[in-house]
């Protein structure tokens, strides 16, 4: 481990008081000791020092690595802390889930603080691995390591005021950890009675009218921007007259876009639409310190010393990044090393065949809605048209962009689900992957049968990963850790996931932006409008199977 005294000269950042002024700062045992301001112009030419950035709720699972591989990658671009919902894994492995995360995390210097999932199963209309009860959301809640109660995405829920939820929400209240809200498009009444029972965040606005009603009521709003979901340019402009309720989150980040950056990329976005530089700041790296009471230092006296140095407060190009005074990133190099890992899994390999996922003329699927899918959003559009008839079969068409998309249980021997979907503009192949919100059972889009089972036996193979085939090529990326995330070197998943993507979007014709990460969000049943579970289509407004 590197030494935690260090002492800095630069142009020193000080949001409270909304000042920059040249300083010398000194770092002894971790910590804060000194604040000298020096005289105007002294180190006016030199860096910029300030807190460090936070992402106010991250899955860790969906960039694909395991926590500290996250921290490698994450500490370049001055994130030193995370907000982590470790519902991804507990929906796979339970407790154990959580367990590993909280272990993996504390074996490198970063602060993640992780929450209690709430939602697992995060319905009952699908097959999970684990089911996370009150009792053991209590246990999780009265656990240092636990700092809130994660998204409560069953609104329904709450709204309906089901027993085993309002149970949930009363064990966080008792102890005084604030409880994240989860209910995209959700306004008026409803959201207020949402908000009454105790949300006191949402992630999941997409227009500026949903978010300030929201906001109007009395929520903070977390303006997300990750592989999949971009909110960004609908809600920044909220920014400006509430710089003490917006927060700024990723969500779920693959590793290639990690690698090219994370909230400082936000900030830099803010400043070129003219936001006030402080309010930026403000979002980024206090209020979800001051939300969640996080164990991150502020650039106070006696903090932990938790900060970045870095060149401009433009495109905010990090130099160094210092966490609890010890040095993580310097001269364009993460210091934190990788760590060894076990990993947990919980996945039953079977073979799937054609027959399995044959449609024959008279099955009833040919009338039900088509799942449109949204680049850059985790909605769907529900479209009314009917998939191509060949002798006697329902099939992918790639000419009209209806591809059969299967979902296919990794816990136990169960017929494969079945839909058809529009938007991937796949031209010959199919890709499927063992991350697929919430439950992760293996989802798979292609545009022929023999196809699909190829990708599907592929990661089938490998208990868990993302897979992309054509007729000669089959290309595999494992994720053995809950078949969701990979042990390996961050930096090198990253160059295979960059890899695989390029494949899907060069040889198979994809024009989605983050083509598995969307894929990824066709079985979440909790986001409208149309998604398929491992036991069929359904209708996420209804909240019931079509």
């Amino acid at each position: 481990m590197s030494s935690t005294n260090h002492d800095l000269i630069g142009q020193l950042v000080d949001i409270p008081a909304r000042r920059i002024y040249p300083a010398r700062l000194s770092i002894r045992e971790g910590k804060i000791a000194t604040i000298q301001e020096l005289p105007e112009g002294e180190a006016a030419l030199g860096p910029f020092l300030m807190p460090g950035f936070i992402d106010a709720h991250v899955h860790i699972e969906s960039s694909l690595l395991i926590p500290s591989e996250f921290a490698r990658l994450a500490v370049p671009h001055g994130t030193v802390g995370t907000i982590s919902d470790p519902h991804e894994i507990a929906n796979v492995c339970g407790i154990q889930g959580v367990d590993f995360m909280i272990d993996n995390g504390k074996q490198v210097p970063f602060h993640f603080h992780f929450g209690a999932p709430s939602c697992v199963p995060a319905t009952p209309f699908e097959t999970a691995g684990a089911t996370i009860s009150v009792e053991e959301v209590k246990t999780l809640l009265a656990r240092p390591e636990i700092n809130y109660l994660s998204e409560m995405m069953n609104f329904p829920g709450v709204l309906h005021q089901d027993s085993d939820v309002m149970q949930k929400i009363a064990a966080a209240r008792a102890v005084g950890k604030p409880i994240d809200g989860h209910a995209p498009g959700l306004r008026g009444t409803d959201a207020q009675q949402y908000i009454d029972a105790g949300m006191s965040t949402d992630h999941e606005c997409f227009t500026y009218e949903e978010a300030k009603d929201k906001l109007d009521r009395g929520m903070k709003i977390l303006i997300r921007e990750g592989s999949a979901a971009k909110n960004f340019d609908a809600l920044i402009e909220l920014l400006r007259d509430h710089p003490d309720r917006i927060l700024f989150c990723s969500d779920d980040k693959h590793p290639d876009s990690l690698l090219e950056g994370h909230i400082n990329q936000l900030c830099a976005r803010a400043i070129a639409k003219n936001i006030p530089l402080f309010h930026i700041l403000q979002a980024a790296c206090v209020n979800p310190v001051a939300h969640y009471s996080m164990r991150v230092g502020q650039l106070q006296i006696g903090d932990s010393a938790d900060l970045i140095v870095v060149h401009d407060l433009k495109q905010f190009h990090v130099l160094q990044t210092f966490i609890a005074g010890e040095l993580v990133f310097a001269n364009g190099e993460t210091m934190i090393r990788s760590v060894a890992t076990t990993p947990i899994n919980q996945f039953r390999s079977m073979h799937l065949q054609a027959s399995d996922i044959q449609v024959p003329k008279s099955h009833p699927l040919s009338k039900h809605p088509v799942i449109g899918a949204l680049d850059g959003q985790l909605i769907t559009e529900k479209i009314q048209e009917a998939p191509t008839l060949h002798h006697d079969q329902w099939v992918s068409d790639t000419d009209r962009d209806i591809l059969k998309i299967v979902v296919v249980n990794r816990y136990r021997a169960a017929p494969p689900a079945i839909a058809f979907i529009k938007n991937f503009r796949l031209k010959k192949g199919a890709l499927a992957s063992s991350v697929a919100h919430d439950s992760h059972n293996v989802v798979a889009v292609g545009c022929d049968d023999d196809s699909i089972c190829r990708a599907v036996n592929a990661v089938m193979e490998a208990t868990g990963g993302l897979s992309a085939v054509d007729t000669d090529h089959t290309h595999v990326l494992p994720l053995p850790v809950a078949g969701l995330m990979s042990a390996a070197d961050g930096f090198q998943v990253a160059e295979q996931y960059t890899q695989l993507d390029r494949f899907v979007k060069n040889e198979l014709g994809s024009t989605l932006q983050a083509p598995f990460m969307t894929l990824s969000f066709m079985a979440l049943l909790v986001i409208p409008h149309v998604k398929l579970s491992d036991k069929g289509l359904f209708d996420a407004d209804r909240f019931e199977f079509f």
